[in-house]
């Protein structure tokens, strides 16, 4: 039984998003949906993503307000900290 794909609907969370764009994903790379159930999972993915990335650009933005002037650039290399002190 497959379950119809609504593109109007958002999600409650970004976690659940995550997780029904990870499921969407899923079902495209296992080749278990047909052509138009695959462009409608398309399209759903798309808006998933869209919905993601204004959740995050929000949460970014909290914390630059929340953070201020005082905002720094994160280091993934642990070198690279130790060369600017």
């Amino acid at each position: 039984m497959s379950k119809k794909l609504t593109v109007a609907t958002l999600p409650a969370s970004f976690e659940e998003a995550m997780a029904e764009l990870e499921q969407l994903v899923a079902r495209m790379e296992a080749g278990e949906l047909p052509l138009e159930a695959s462009v409608a999972a398309y399209k759903r993915g798309s808006e998933l993503v869209k919905y993601c990335a204004a959740q995050l650009e929000k949460v970014d933005s909290q914390v630059k307000v929340l953070e201020g002037d005082m905002l720094k650039p994160f280091n993934v290399d642990p070198h690279a900290a130790e060369a600017d002190e």
